[in-house]
């Protein structure tokens, strides 16, 4: 059993993961910003208030933990890279072993055959390329770290939605996972599956991967 610590526990894919993590009998931290907004977790998951972007309140739940997951979804370019700083200090700081960052990030950042970010890609569209651009930071961010564990989870770009829980995919690096159909799809529920499974049994260490069928 391992202690997972989920921020953006209140968001539809974060709530996901809270309930795979802890369906499995893993002792699990759900932070949300709003006590309010709190969906109803089944017990015995802890629901605490927090900011994934402060210091003090990171270090508050990430000292015993053995995973922190970031699951947020925010507009702009700088809540991105701000958690992932916030997360890779916090986790420096903490004496070995510190616990392992997963943070969720863009499929924008996958790249096309050619080695093109889809964000970079001419018919990207201009209304996501905020929030796409603060992903590739992050993944910078990341990858620059020294003296932490980290895993960077990219979704299909497109067709990423709440559907089945199927508990079957495929994983793959820099490139969409695509199936029969030329398409990367992929549902939250089965997101849920690969992060806790990455978690269990690690394959992915300070590196990026992504999933699909």
């Amino acid at each position: 059993m391992s202690k997972i610590v989920v921020f953006g526990a209140a968001g539809r894919l974060g709530r996901r993961i809270v309930a795979e993590a802890a369906g499995r009998g893993h002792e699990v931290t759900a932070v949300v910003r709003r006590s309010r907004t709190t969906p109803d977790f089944a017990d015995p998951v802890a629901v605490v208030a927090g900011d994934v972007t402060a210091v003090e309140s990171v270090a508050a739940v990430a000292k015993d933990a053995d995973a922190l997951v970031a699951a947020v979804a925010a507009s702009g370019r700088e809540i991105y890279p701000t958690v992932a700083e916030t997360l890779v200090g916090v986790a420096a700081a903490l004496p070995q072993p510190a616990p392992r960052i997963v943070h969720v990030g863009g499929g924008a950042t996958l790249t096309t055959p050619d080695g093109i970010p889809f964000l970079d890609l001419p018919s990207f569209p201009a209304e996501y390329l905020d929030m796409a651009s603060g992903q590739a930071r992050a993944l910078e961010v990341y990858r620059s770290s020294a003296g932490v564990t980290w895993t960077y989870i990219s979704p299909p770009p497109v067709h990423f939605a709440p559907g089945a829980r199927t508990g079957r995919y495929r994983t793959g690096l820099d490139q969409p996972v695509t199936g029969a159909g030329g398409d990367a799809r992929l549902s939250y529920e089965d997101m849920a599956v690969v992060i806790v499974d990455e978690i269990e049994q690690p394959k992915f260490l300070n590196t990026r991967f992504t999933a699909g069928y």
